[in-house]
C-alpha cells in the first residue's frame, strides 16, 4: 500500500483549528512613534486544507470603525520543513499580503517577510503560541531597520467557543 508510506501532515497549527472569540489589540498608526491602540472583538474559524497540509482562517474583525471580513491562508512545504501564510483582507479582495515563511520551534512559531509600508521597506514577523492560561496569541511586528529594533503593531488571544 503505497499510501501508506506517505508523510504524515504537520500538526503545527492543530490547536487553531476550531470556532474562537478574539480579542484584538492593533496599533492605530505603523510605524511612526505612535503608542495608542484600538481593542475590538473579532470571530474566527480555521479549517484543515490539502488534507492536513494547510488550513485556512475566516474572520470577522468588529472595528470601531465598522465590520470586515479577511482570511488567512496557511500551507506547508515537507521539503523545507517551512509554512507560508498569506492574509487576504475582504476591503482589498484582489491583493494577496506578501507570505510569511517560518516554522515553530520548542512550541513556538516565527513567521517573517520583506514587505513595504507607503514605499518604505520594512521586515514583517508574525508569532505563534499558546498563552500561560492555555490560549493562542498571535502578534505581528513590524521592523524598519532588518530586525535590529521591532515594533508590534497587532496582538490577538483566542478563546474557544466550539467546547
Amino acid at each position: 500500500m503505497l499510501h501508506d508510506l506517505a508523510p504524515a501532515p504537520p500538526t503545527d497549527f492543530d490547536f487553531i483549528i476550531g470556532d474562537w472569540r478574539v480579542l484584538h489589540e492593533r496599533l492605530d498608526s505603523r510605524l511612526t512613534g505612535c503608542t495608542e491602540w484600538t481593542r475590538f472583538e473579532g470571530l474566527t474559524t480555521t479549517r484543515k486544507i490539502l488534507g492536513g497540509w494547510g488550513n485556512v482562517e475566516d474572520n470577522v474583525l468588529h472595528l470601531p470603525s465598522g465590520p470586515y471580513r479577511a482570511a488567512a491562508m496557511r500551507s506547508f512545504d515537507k521539503d523545507t520543513g517551512q509554512w507560508a501564510i498569506w492574509w487576504l483582507d475582504g476591503r482589498a479582495p484582489h491583493t494577496l499580503d506578501v507570505p510569511v515563511r517560518g516554522s515553530f520551534e520548542h512550541g513556538v512559531g516565527h513567521f517573517y517577510a520583506d514587505d513595504q509600508l507607503d514605499g518604505r521597506p520594512f521586515r514583517v514577523r508574525f508569532t505563534w503560541l499558546i498563552g500561560a492560561d492555555g490560549h493562542p496569541r498571535w502578534e505581528q511586528a513590524f521592523s524598519p531597520d532588518a530586525g535590529v529594533t521591532w515594533e508590534a503593531n497587532w496582538r490577538m488571544q483566542f478563546l474557544r467557543i466550539d467546547a
